[in-house]
Order: structure tokens, then sequence, then C-alpha cells
């Protein structure tokens, strides 16, 4: 029987910002049916990845390989050869020192049909980031980017060493950290000026960013004082001094902060980013059908007999909505009833459908709707039916204050929460390592969640991690385990957790340097 083979895409990740992701990179990743990917990549990548996929871990940090690049050649071959769309993930670009000429020949040699997608190399953009231009009209009309890798006991160098150290006006060094004495060496050996300004930049685009800015004569001394390990990027050239002036990335307001969220990323995110900040993306809850639609396709089919229908979220809308349309009804039949929307964002989800929401109420709780709809007289819900599709485990609170006041009310199911499949090493490794500096929790459950992710370790782990909860119930969850609450906002939606995050950075120093809010 014949085998249709796959296809390999050699793809370039970027230095480490997800923002630098291509677009070409996005679709790939997305549709790959096994992604080979390497340690720097950013872990938010792996969430793009499509229900199903493989997920195969290649190593590569620092000299130390969870595989050798034989055993990569041989996996790419592999899944190839079973028909599977690849995706070789790497940081940088693939064809810049990132070995992708190489996978590619074996890939040729197999009659394995591929593309190379690039990416966003290290040498420029790590520079960019610490804002250190390569070029530059009154300083710099030429670059060389040169591996930093080089076995210097090697007898016969294929570097030309007086070209590299005469010939380029800027020079960029990656894998350069450990050979630091070796290169210096070379180029003042061969005519640099030793007080040519030179830069060292670790982790670049990242929150973990460091940036050294000193002499081609004393960098290595200076690398050595501050502990710089790998991943570095090193700069040699007079363009390193328009740093001072030119330095923005490491001025943002929330700079250093890498911020783990445990619900799907929104748009609702991209404030932090835009700050400064990285996100940590770990689901610890994924919204999906009920069991059963029965009651809710009850209330469906009686829905003009409610004076009211309550949503309290864009999930349970998006779910209640797609059932009214598959039970062949439409907002026509929504017609002469209010709809309460719980928080602005849900009020625009209606709009966006042609609904207006009646009334949106100023506190998003229970008590919040109680007093919304008894703000006249407790009578005014005497005798009033009410709809409020929910998540499965949601709080009877309001609905048995309803009751009390003799008001009707259903709560069918409309959606439910379930604790998704995930690997928690990375995170586990990131928290262990101080690498989160605050943790979002929009609900009781995904910190319920995130616990069982992480253990009995969990408070350990988050014990010097500022905790921003959505809500007073989540906030009550957190401290049952032990843990404080540095941030709660006044209004209980992912906006107002942002905005409270925002504003908690504005009351730090501008130049937030890779520490806790607390």
């Amino acid at each position: 029987m014949k085998t249709t083979k796959g296809k390999v895409f050699l793809v370039g990740a970027g230095p480490g910002d997800i923002g630098l992701l291509t677009l070409k990179a996005y679709r790939c990743i997305q549709k790959a049916d096994a992604i080979v990917y390497d340690f720097h990549v950013n872990n938010r990548l792996l969430n793009l990845a499509k229900p199903g996929a493989e997920l195969v871990y290649a190593g590569k940090r620092g000299g130390r390989h969870e595989m050798t690049q034989d055993e990569i050649n041989a996996a790419l071959l592999r899944k190839a050869l079973e028909g599977k769309i690849v995706c070789r993930l790497k940081g940088g670009d693939p064809f810049v020192f990132g070995r992708g000429g190489e996978e590619a020949e074996v890939l040729v040699a197999a009659d394995i049909d591929f593309e190379i997608i690039p990416g966003v190399t290290s040498a420029i953009s790590v520079p960019a980031y610490a804002g250190i231009p390569l070029t530059h009209r009154k300083h710099s009309s030429s670059f060389a980017v040169i591996t930093g890798n080089e076995d210097e006991t090697k007898k016969d160098s294929k570097l030309n060493w007086p070209a590299i150290a005469q010939g380029f006006d800027t020079l960029v060094f990656l894998m350069g950290v450990k050979n630091i004495d070796y290169i210096t060496t070379k180029l003042i050996k061969n005519g640099r000026d030793p007080q040519t300004p030179a830069a060292i930049i670790r982790w670049g685009t990242r929150p973990e960013q460091v940036t050294l800015t000193t002499t081609l004569g004393d960098i290595s001394e200076t690398a050595r004082g501050q502990k710089i390990r790998p991943p570095a990027v090193m700069v040699v050239g007079n363009t390193v001094g328009l740093r001072d002036a030119l330095n923005w990335y490491e001025k943002k307001p929330l700079f250093g902060q890498r911020i783990l969220i445990t619900r799907q990323y929104t748009p609702d995110y991209e404030a932090l980013e835009e700050l400064g900040a990285e996100i940590f993306e770990f689901p610890t809850i994924k919204t999906v059908p009920p069991d059963s639609y029965i009651a809710l396709d009850a209330a469906i089919a009686n829905i003009e007999s409610y004076d009211w229908i309550i949503i309290t979220s864009a999930n349970g809308f998006k779910y209640f909505f797609n059932r009214l349309i598959h039970l062949n009804k439409d907002i026509r039949d929504l017609k002469g009833i209010r709809l309460c929307a719980i928080g602005q964002k849900t009020a625009e989800t209606l709009k966006g459908c042609g609904l207006t929401a009646a009334a949106v109420p100023e506190e998003f709780s229970a008590e919040g709707l109680i007093q919304l709809f008894t703000k006249d007289s407790a009578s005014s819900v005497k005798g009033k039916r009410f709809l409020l599709p929910r998540s499965e485990t949601a709080r009877e609170t309001f609905p048995e204050m309803v009751r009390d006041l003799g008001g009707h009310i259903d709560t069918p199911t409309a959606y439910k929460t379930i604790k998704p499949q995930a690997h928690a090493k990375r995170l586990e490794r990131f928290l262990r390592e101080g690498k989160i500096t605050i943790a979002t929790l929009t609900s009781a459950s995904s910190f319920n969640n995130l616990q069982e992710f992480l253990g009995a370790e969990t408070s350990e782990l988050l014990r010097e991690v500022t905790i921003a909860a959505i809500g007073p119930v989540t906030k009550k969850a957190v401290e049952k385990a032990g843990l404080s609450v540095g941030i709660m906002p006044d209004e209980a939606s992912i906006e107002g957790l942002v905005q409270a995050i925002v504003a908690e950075a504005a009351a730090l120093s501008p130049y937030v340097k890779y520490k806790s809010f607390r």
C-alpha cells in the first residue's frame, strides 16, 4: 500500500516576543499535525496548535540537547513519511545559524517536500529591543553577523578575523558568551580599537532582558562580573553609544513582568503587552457544551413567556444564542423580552448580534443583580419570570433571592467548564525560577484547576507571585489555600482586572526591573 508523504515546514519563531511571529508562521503552527520545537520558542506558540497535534520537544538549551541533530533529522523524516504536516519550530530564523540548511538538505535527500518560513532573527531584533541600531547614517554603513560558537581550539579558523575586525562598522555575535574572551582577543589582535563601544544583551525581547554596555576591551570582564550566560547577543560598534537615547523597551511600565493567565488569551489582555509585559498563557479551564440541552431547549421553546433574560458573559450568550438558532429561532423571537448583560463587554457582544441590553448592573455579582432589579421596590421582582442560561457550576445566590422575592427563575445549563489536557512542566519551572511575577485568576474553578496541575507544591510555587483575582469568590478560593491576593479590581471583569494591574504598575517607578508587585 502506497503511503502519501507529508510536508515539512522549517519555521522561524522569532527571538521570543510572540508579537514578532510572522503571519505565515502563525498559520503553519495552526495546521501542523506535528510540531518539533526548540527550548527558546515562546511557550504560547504551542497553544496555537490544533487539538491532537503531536508536540515533540527537541531541546537545544545553552549547549544541552534533548535530541541530537541527527535525532531531530530522523524525527522530521519519520513524521513526514507518516503523511503528516510537520512544523519544525526554531528560535529566530532557520537559516541564520539555525541549522535550517542542514535539515533542508536531509529532506531533499529523502525526497520530502519542504518549505522555509523565515523568522525575525535575534541578530537584528535583540539589538533593536536594546535601543541599538545596526546601521545609522552617521555611525555605521555596514554590519556583519558572526557565529560566536566557533571552537577556539581549532587550528584553522574558518573566520577571517582581520576582515571581521576592520571590514564592518557594526559586528553582531550570536551564541558567543562562552567564547567571549576568545572573540574580544581576536578582534583587538586584528586591529579593532579596544575602546570601541560594545554591548551584550541577554534574553533579548523577553521580560528577563538585561543589557550591559561598556567597551570591547572590558566587555569580557563585565559579562563575567554580571554572570551573563546564554542566550545572549553581543554587539560591537559605535551605534552601541546610541542606546542611552534610544532605549525604549526597557522603559515600558510593565517591562520585566511575565503575567500568567489561566484562561484562553483574548484581546482584553493586549493592553498588558502594549505596556511591556509578556503573557504566559496556561488555560486551566475550557468551555464546552453541556452534557444535555434538555433544560435549555425547554426554556427556548417557551422563550416568549419570560420578562427578562440575564446574560452573564459573552461565553454564556454564545452558547445560548447558538442553541436558539439551532432550534430554528432568531432575534425576532426575543421581541418584548428585556435583556440584562453582566458587564459592558457582554453588552457589546449583544449589540454585535443586533440586541440591546436594557440593564447592566453596577456590581457584577448576585448582590449587584438583586440591587438592580429591586432599586425601585422589592415588589418589582414579584411575579416576574427570569431566564438565566448559565454555567453548570454557577452559584445559587441570585436564583434563591429571586424566588424569595416571589419571582420565577429558570437556570438551564448553557455550557460547562472542564479542566483541559495540558502539561505543566514548563509552568512549574518558570514559577520555581521566579520568571512569573503576576498570576491572574478569573474564577474559583481556574484556581482550583491550577492547584490540580501544580499539585502539593502550589502554595510554595505561588508564594512570591502577585495574585490578581477577578472578584471576591475567586479571592476566597485563593485565601482558603493559604495565599494572599495582591490585586482585585472594583469591576469583576477581564477588562477590570487588566486595568487594576496597569494601575498597580503606575504606582511603581517607571523603570520596573523584573520584580513582583509586592
